[in-house]
């Protein structure tokens, strides 16, 4: 006889729960003009009110919290290089791809600084472009 235990199904890390809190309050705080969307416990985004690209609402940014680590997505880095060239050294460190940054423990003051301001740039950028 072949018993298998099943699988527990994943729970989220407790320590994840606060970096998920913060780092979706820093993408909030620029919900003005945007429809907030997803799970208010496991992902957030962020999407245009009206059809912008191709008859489809544009995607600014979202929070992921996932098994091991949350992720925070800024679309606007796929559009704008120089922007992409302002991401600071620290969050560097932190990025997957070229939109994403993954968080595991506690933040710093400086890397939420870093991006908060990173945020507020792309969300400049894309006010004057007219998304919002």
């Amino acid at each position: 006889m072949n018993k298998r235990k099943p699988k527990a199904s994943p729970k989220k890390p407790n320590d994840l729960e606060p970096v998920f809190a913060r780092l979706k309050q820093i993408l909030e705080s620029c919900k003005e003009g945007w429809v907030v969307k997803g799970d208010p416990q496991r992902y957030t985004y962020l999407e245009s009110a009206s059809a912008v690209c191709r008859g489809r609402p544009l995607w600014f940014g979202a929070v992921r919290i996932g098994k091991n680590y949350v992720s925070f997505h800024l679309m606007p880095l796929y559009m704008n290089p120089p922007l992409l060239r302002a991401v600071s050294p620290s969050l560097k460190k932190r990025m997957q791809g070229k939109t994403c940054f993954n968080f595991k423990a506690a933040l710093e003051p400086e890397l939420l600084q870093a991006l908060r301001q990173l945020v507020e740039a792309a969300m400049t950028d894309w006010t004057a472009k007219k998304y919002v």
